[in-house]
């Protein structure tokens, strides 16, 4: 059967969804559309009425919440866990404190300097969900921006997959998830953060993922300084634009954000923890310069295929 795809903007950022079966993108589209509204609702930190936003008053002494903020939060967690807080999400102050406190296409430079705060420091630990109770000290704010983006893709084409029984590609910005049948020949996907930056082709076989974290994307000035949103949880300030964007390939969206993001605040560090991991990841430095570690292929259109987790 043909493909078929749509794209719309979302989070500030261009969504791209694609079906094997053309006549099932409607269909596609109505769950994915529902499956992103309900995370929206959920852990939109601009939004004034999401649920994260509403019951952050009560957090400090625990409080219920909904099957999906409960889920986001525990993946974000397990993002922390793995990564050694590289990925943490408790920087919504820290966040707000270089400035990125507002949807990124409304940040303006208000010239006041940018500066670590305490609360940046890392606070995943103290964060806690029994059930769907959830608790968080007074003195964090959460911000599931890292990773909730990427759990989103994967949620979407599972849902696609399972209720339509045909194969689904979701593309949230850097973040690519898939399930179910791939087309034939694979699906195609351009690896490429900003026109300036080096470009390659690849194959992603049924099932898998692939995410991209970038330095060059949503940044803005504060006090006249440059910044960017991956901070560094040691030191509430955005991480050294070491690499100008990382790219990891695994079996979920979620893994490889995790993984991907992680790699920007280690910098130099990453490449030898990546290398550890066995999944392929593709890193461009600050001078266009690109690595690729664990079997990632040459630079031209070929094919990356099931890995281990």
């Amino acid at each position: 059967m043909a493909t078929a795809a749509r794209d719309w903007t979302l989070w500030s950022t261009t969504a791209r969804l694609v079906v094997t079966d053309a006549g099932r993108l409607d269909q596609a589209w109505a769950i994915a559309d529902a499956v992103l509204a309900d995370i929206d609702r959920a852990a939109n930190r601009f939004r004034a009425d999401s649920e994260l936003r509403l019951k952050a008053g009560e957090f400090a002494r625990g409080t219920m919440v909904s099957d999906t903020l409960a889920g986001l939060v525990r993946q974000a967690l397990e993002s922390a866990a793995s990564t050694g807080g590289d990925v943490d999400p408790t920087l919504g102050n820290a966040l707000g404190a270089v400035g990125y406190d507002r949807d990124i296409r409304l940040v303006e430079d208000d010239g006041v300097p940018v500066r670590a705060i305490a609360s940046a420091r890392p606070g995943w630990r103290s964060v806690t969900v029994s059930g769907n109770r959830l608790r968080v000290p007074a003195h964090l704010v959460l911000d599931l921006g890292a990773t909730a983006k990427a759990v989103a893709a994967d949620r979407v084409v599972a849902s696609i997959s399972s209720e339509l029984g045909c194969g689904a590609l979701l593309s949230l910005g850097g973040d690519i998830a898939t399930a179910g049948a791939a087309p034939a020949g694979g699906w195609q996907v351009l690896v490429q953060d900003t026109p300036n930056d080096p470009g390659t082709s690849v194959t992603l076989a049924a099932g898998m993922a692939l995410a991209t974290s970038s330095t060059q994307r949503r940044r803005w000035t504060r006090g006249g300084a440059p910044q960017h949103h991956i901070l560094d949880p040691r030191t509430g300030l955005p991480a050294e634009p070491v690499w100008r964007s990382v790219t990891v390939a695994a079996p979920t969206c979620h893994r490889a954000n995790t993984l991907s993001t992680a790699a920007i605040v280690r910098g130099r560090k990453a490449t030898a923890w990546l290398d550890r991991s066995g999944l392929p990841a593709r890193l461009v430095d600050s001078r266009g310069t690109v690595l690729t570690l664990g079997g990632w292929p040459d630079e031209e259109t070929v094919g990356l295929g099931a890995v281990a987790s």
